[in-house]
Parts: structure tokens; sequence; C-alpha cells
């Protein structure tokens, strides 16, 4: 009350209270103790507020029934001098006693709300230092389902695999009185997008019960003995929700390998995939909560994480096939408007080897390209170029080059396209343009007709010489060698020595594979080798590799020595639109006949020879410097 009082003290002084006689008094005589009389105030009917020329104010009332001049008047006041006063008459505020009371009190109210808010604050951070270790889980009821099986499309075998887990937590009596045990654990495997957190989603979906979802990386902290209460708080909530799903996504961040040394000795990690162990072997058989995990990293996970009784089952999804990418195609596009020219069934066709995240890329491209020219639907033509923008990158019209250097990537990109139309067993040439797309000055795009799950010997030896035909082309006709062929260089030797380490398809070193490489299994990359070969055998495979490398390169040159017509004529087309289709392509070349592909007169793979005899191969190409 004290800061109240202080507050409503603050600013003018307290009005002392005088009588109406002593009011008239004081304007009778002219003079007061407070000076001259300034000004009248009469709020409402009966209170008057005298203010004077000092500063002080008064406070007096009158009778309601009659006015303050006739009151003055009746006190012997004479007329002048109350013609000479200042009187106002003011309407009185609406603002109760309760009114007024409340606007008193509004300072302590805010102080008593501030003290609040701060004890509110210090207790919430306690609250926030106990539950530390609480699981971070989201959880998704089962009520409203926003993902089935009909949104998985692509991997029918997965599905299959996964609808006794759905019969499972809908029905679990018909399993128990049988005596079968459900699997508790589910790992999904396979390469990154082909729909591994979608497909557990809708296996929750289906079977209408809750989901945990949470990443592997959530529960690992930096201190020891979070992530393991952290677990253990997870599967009480579990339990409670049971029957249930938890979805731990990228285990491989706490399941790996204990005691490897792979990604570094982690106390934490390692205690945290204790305790994922121990839960997962502590379940009865009748808590119906059933965990998913999935990893592109199989191949590290710890051996306790994946035997029986904890992970039971492992449902691999790989890429899908050109059926599976129909399917994935139709699902993607349900809802979007589509021309009569969209053919999903030949775009499935032109998409080997992309997974379900990629087509949905893809088409999210087309609805894009189809705004970009504000049309009302999505034409075959916009997929084209959607396609193109994904697989190559966007075009880079703006990119200025010389004439010079024009006319040698047309004859760069022609001699690709000339050597991989000649030979059989090269996938066909589906574009060629000197138009610069991503970080490449131009491009020749070629694809499979099919999906094609195994290669040949003969097909890489094509693939060799078809990426080496861009620089056969600079040879014969600039008569020198640029660095526009360093990705090509690269490939082929990545390819030639895979033939000989990896794949047992040298006839001088046979069937075996040299070296232990450790790869990572879905996602295409290598930690290292280890060598379990001599230096000998280290020499021999390098010459194999350069006679694989050589003997393609041969191949190249002489089938644009052969088709030199067909190289300038593909070059100068080039030199004038820019931009070779398929169709236009194969008209140049002579039609869609296969008679003109050029055929090698000996076998490309030759008989081993004696390291002391002399290479058969002509120095130029076998010496051709490494360009950047």
């Amino acid at each position: 009350m004290a800061i109240v009082l202080g507050v409503r003290g603050n600013g003018q002084p307290v009005p002392s209270d005088v009588s109406i006689s002593d009011l008239a008094r004081q304007i009778i005589t002219g003079s007061t103790s407070n000076h001259d009389i300034q000004s009248i105030s009469v709020v409402g009917a009966n209170d008057v507020r005298v203010t004077y020329t000092d500063g002080t104010q008064a406070i007096t009332h009158k009778n309601p029934i009659s006015s303050l001049e006739d009151q003055l008047a009746a006190l012997n006041v004479p007329k002048d001098k109350i013609a000479t006063l200042k009187i106002d008459y003011v309407a009185p505020t609406d603002l109760g006693p309760i009114a007024q009371l409340l606007i008193s009190l509004l300072p302590l109210v805010l102080i008593i709300g501030f003290i609040f808010l701060m004890m509110r604050q210090a207790q919430g951070t306690n609250n926030q230092a106990m539950s530390f270790g609480k699981s971070r889980a989201r959880l998704f009821t089962g009520d409203q389902p926003t993902v089935t099986f009909e949104d998985v499309a692509g991997a029918d075998e997965a599905k299959e695999e996964l609808r006794e887990i759905v019969e499972f937590l809908k029905e679990p009596e018909k399993f128990i009185q049988l005596g079968a045990r459900i699997p508790k654990g589910v790992l999904l495997v396979g390469s990154p997008g082909t729909g591994k957190t979608l497909l557990a989603k809708a296996v929750s979906g289906e079977a209408g019960v809750p989901f945990f979802s949470i990443s592997g990386s959530e529960f690992v902290e930096m201190f020891v003995g979070v992530g393991a209460s952290r677990v253990r708080d997870l599967f009480d909530q579990a339990k409670r929700h049971s029957p249930c799903i938890i979805f731990v996504d990228e285990i491989d961040a706490v399941g790996r390998h204990r005691g490897a040394g792979l990604g570094g000795s982690h106390d934490e990690r390692e205690q945290t995939l204790n305790q994922i162990l121990v839960e997962m072997d502590g379940f009865d058989t009748d808590t119906n909560v059933i965990i998913i995990a999935a990893t592109n990293r199989p191949d590290i996970l710890d051996p306790a994480l994946m035997r029986p009784g904890r992970f039971d089952r492992r449902v691999i999804l790989d890429r899908p096939d050109m059926r599976g990418r129909e399917a994935i195609l139709k699902v993607h596009t349900r809802g979007k408007p589509l021309a009569a020219d969209v053919d999903l069934s030949v775009l499935a066709k032109s998409t080997p080897g992309l997974v379900g995240a990629d087509i949905e890329n893809l088409v999210n491209e087309a609805a894009i390209v189809a705004a970009r020219k504000n049309k009302k639907s999505i034409a075959m033509r916009d997929c084209e170029e959607a396609l193109e923008r994904v697989l190559l990158g966007p075009e880079r019209k703006s990119h200025i080059i010389t004439p010079d250097e024009k006319r040698m990537i047309a004859y760069h990109e022609a001699g690709h396209a000339v050597v991989m139309h000649m030979l059989p067993k090269c996938n066909p040439v589906r574009k060629v343009t000197i138009v610069a797309r991503g970080m490449a000055g131009g491009v020749t795009w070629s694809m499979p007709d099919d999906d094609n799950m195994s290669k040949t010997a003969g097909e890489f030896e094509d693939m060799m010489a078809g990426a080496l035909g861009g620089r056969a082309s600079e040879e014969i006709i600039f008569n020198e060698v640029t660095t526009g062929a360093s990705n090509d260089l690269e490939q082929v030797t990545k390819i030639a020595r895979a033939m000989v380490t990896r794949w047992g398809m040298s006839s001088k070193l046979g069937p075996r594979v040299f070296g232990q490489k450790e790869e990572m299994m879905f996602l295409g990359g290598s930690m290292g080798e280890q060598r379990d070969y001599s230096e000998s055998v280290a020499e021999a495979i390098d010459e194999e590799v350069l006679r694989l490398v050589s003997a393609a390169h041969e191949r190249a040159h002489g089938i644009l020595t052969e088709y030199r017509e067909k190289l300038e004529l593909i070059t100068s087309r080039l030199l004038e639109v820019e931009t070779i289709n398929r169709d236009e392509f194969l008209e140049l070349m002579g039609g869609r006949a296969v008679a003109l592909r050029y055929q090698p007169q000996t076998p490309t793979i030759q008989p081993a020879r004696d390291q002391n005899q002399s290479s058969d191969i002509p120095p130029k190409f076998g010496t051709a410097p490494s360009l950047a």
C-alpha cells in the first residue's frame, strides 16, 4: 500500500477543503493566503474545484438545486466580481469508486505478477533439468491415419512381410492361441529414399495403433547415462500405450558395433545401446509392442542387436523396377492435373535407378515447370524437362564460351554419341547437347531400355569405349587433348580396375578378388582397402588396367576414324541447334537399324601375355597423359 500511495502521491498536491461561504469571502476581499483565484471548475452537480495562481487547489460543495453564480450572489458577492470569475462546468466521470480502487491497485497487481512470473520461470528451469532424461519421442495416435499401404508403391514384397505385423496388432489372440510369437523387431534396410520411414508409418496407419517416432541420434547426449534413461522412459511410455509401434530412424547412429573403433569409442553410445538390448530382450510376448528400425548401414550394426529375439526379421527395400516406378508415379501424381499426353509407363521406363524420393522430386519439379509456364495442367514435355533437370542439372544458357571452345565441345560430345551408337552393348543415346548443365560444358545422355541387375564384361568394354569417345574425337580433329575428358578418364579407370580386382574379368589374373575393401552397404562408398597381394601382383593389376583402358581407347579411335562423316554431321548439327534428341540423332545416324553398329574384328580382351613381352598397344594410346 505504501507503493500505491507513493504512486498516487506523485504529481499535484492533495486539494484542501473550504466552505462555500469562505469562497464567497475570498472573492469579495480579492485576496487570500493562496494569492488570487485563477479558475473555478464545477464538476457535476455539487462539486466545485478552485485553482489559485500559485498552483494550489481547494474543493468545496454547493447546493445542487441552484447554480454557483446564484449561490455566490445569495452570499452578497457583487455581480461584477462574479462576472470576472472564470467558471467552467465539467461533466462528471463515469468511474465509480470500485473503478477508482482498481486503478489505484493496478501498480500493485503488476508488481505481484512480475514476481510470480519470475518464480514460475525458476520452477520451469528446475523441471527442465529433471526431465533431461525423458524420452523425446513424438507420439502419433492411430485414430486418424494419414499413411496406409495404398500410399506405398514399388515395395510389394516388403508390404507383404509387414502385413503380418499389422494382423498381429489387430488380432493378437489368433497368434497367441497357436503359441506363435510375432517378431519383436523389424529392421528396414535399403538405400536412401526407398521409403523406409514411409513404410513404417503405413504399418501404424493400417494397424490403427499409437506410433512413437524417434531418431537414433536423439538418444546420444554429452552426459553419460542420459541416453539410457531416455531409452527406459521410451519403453515405459510404449508399454502404457500398448499395443503400439516404436520406430527408430537411423538406428546405426546408436547401434554401431561395440568396441570395433568404427566411428570412435563412445561410452554414452555404448551404454545407450546396452539399455536398448536389455529393453528389447525384456519384452514379454503379450506386451504387443513392436520395434521397427530403419538403416542404410546394416553392416556396422552390433551382432547382439541383430540376433533373433531382438530384430527377428529383416526387410530389404531395393530400388524399384519399371512396374514399381510406374506405381510410385501413380501415387505421387494423384490429385495433380495431368495432360492427356502424359504416359506414366513411358516415364517409368525413362527413369531406371531412381528411388521413391527421386520420383517424388521429379513429379514436383514437373509441376513447378508447368506453373512457371502458366499452364493449367502438367504435360509430358514438362515431365521430360523435369527429368533432365533432376538427372543432368539445370541448363546454363547464360554461360558464355568462345566459338573455338564451343566447336571443341561439340566434337567431344559428338564423339561420345557416335561411339555409343556404333557399339551394340552401349546404352542407347537419349540426348546430345552442348548447352552447359551443372558443372559440365556439354552432356551426352544415354540410358538403358530395361532394368539390368547384372552386366557382362562386353558391356563394360563398350561402356569404356563410349566414355573415351570424346577424347578420341579431340585427338582426331584437333590432334591434341584437353581437360574436358577428366571425368571420363576417372570413370573408365574405376571400371577397368573393378573389372580386374572385384569382378574377376581379367584373363591374365584369373577369377579372383584382390584386396579386402570395406564398403558402405547401400551407400556406394568405400572406407579403405586392405591389400592381400604382393607387389608383383599389384604391378600386374596396373598392367591389366592399362591394357583395358588402352584397348577401349583404341576401339573408340577406330570407330570415329571409320565413321568420321557421321562425326562431322552430328557436330555440325550441334553447332546449329545445340541440342539433338533421340529421334533426330537416329535419323542423322541412318535410322533405327543396328546394322551400322561397329563390330570389332578382334575381341577386346586379349589373351594373357608374359610380362616381359612387349606391348602391342601403340605408344600414343598406351602413354596418354592423365589430365586433371
